[in-house]
């Protein structure tokens, strides 16, 4: 007879100077452990137990179970039908005597956009909950009607450029650069030359329909104080006179790099401030041009107009204005000494 198999397996296995146990001996060995491993658990836990309350329930003596340790530590119970019932938001808000402060009630737009998937998107600007809300218009200056109803349809009327149905329209692009004529032996295989007028190639233009009559979109007025890096004094008052003209409070401008004085320009130290910018637009904008074309420029003495090659030619003109042009203005005039 052959012997069973589990004293053949005890035999192989004390060769090695191995445990010898039959599988009934290795579950009796595991429960063992479990049972062990329970009395530990319950010694460690049993304080964090009576201190939330849990082990009032239980016999001192007795160990606790995993499975109810962990529904009393981690499960929340559930309030009852009364109080599910009794739960009327509206009501509470009707019964309430005082008011909440106003920051309840406010919706607050996100400081920063953070794409077009982040769950909290920014207002539209037209909203007045936006950050980029401008309020108005509270009125419609006079240079912005005679604009709408007389100066664009001229423009459109000069610019306009008929393309007949069905016609290709030619690319808005042509050919920037000029080819050679071939009329020295010297032109061959030479590089194609630069445009008439200068080496920067100029601006592509569009072609002008009533979608896209030129319009005045912006304004910057920007002034220079030499004195401002030795006496900030000289910048406030400037700031104000800006104020004044514009309606739009004054940015200041520093010197990005030291410069010694020359000729046509003053002394700058780097980091000092030497100017200030306003930027207007919509409604402040046309009242400012309104008032620059009606009152300033007219009443300055010997004026000459504006000349057409102050701007780069495509859409953007500069030109400045003196003292005495200042002068004229109506928030400045109204509080100079007569």
């Amino acid at each position: 007879m052959h012997p069973p198999r589990t004293q053949m397996a005890c035999a192989s296995i004390s060769r090695n100077g191995l445990r010898c146990l039959n599988q009934s001996s290795q579950q009796h060995v595991s429960s063992q452990r479990v049972r062990l491993w329970r009395k530990e658990s319950a010694t460690k836990i049993a304080p964090q137990a009576q201190w939330r309350g849990l082990a009032s329930s239980t016999p001192p003596g007795n160990a606790f179970e995993i499975s109810d340790l962990a529904e009393s530590s981690h499960v929340v119970p559930l309030p009852s039908k009364d109080v599910l019932k009794s739960f009327d938001p509206v009501a509470q808000s009707r019964a309430r005597t005082k008011q909440l402060p106003p920051s309840r009630y406010r919706f607050r737009p996100p400081k920063y956009y953070r794409g077009p998937l982040h769950p909290h998107q920014p207002p539209p600007p037209s909203d007045p909950a936006s950050r980029e809300f401008i309020p108005g218009p509270f009125s419609l200056p006079r240079l912005q009607q005679t604009y709408t109803s007389t100066v664009r349809q001229d423009l459109l009327t000069l610019l306009y450029q008929h393309v007949p149905p069905g016609q290709p329209l030619q690319p808005s692009i042509g050919p920037r650069l000029r080819q050679w004529d071939e009329s020295s032996p010297y032109h061959k295989n030479r590089p194609l030359r630069p445009p008439m007028g200068g080496t920067a190639l100029p601006l592509a233009k569009r072609r002008t329909t009533f979608n896209n009559v030129p319009v005045i979109e912006r304004v910057t007025v920007s002034a220079m104080i030499r004195d401002a890096q030795q006496n900030s004094a000289y910048l406030h008052v400037a700031g104000m006179i800006l104020q004044a003209m514009t309606g739009v409070r004054a940015e200041v401008r520093h010197a990005r790099r030291s410069m010694p004085a020359g000729r046509n320009m003053f002394q700058q130290v780097k980091g000092k401030p030497i100017g200030l910018v306003c930027k207007m637009e919509g409604e402040l904008m046309w009242d400012f041009v309104g008032k620059l074309s009606e009152l300033v420029l007219p009443g300055v003495k010997d004026y000459k107009g504006v000349s057409g090659k102050s701007g780069d030619g495509s859409g953007n003109l500069g030109f400045g204005v003196s003292q005495e042009g200042v002068g004229q203005w109506p928030e400045i005039a109204v509080n100079y000494d007569s």
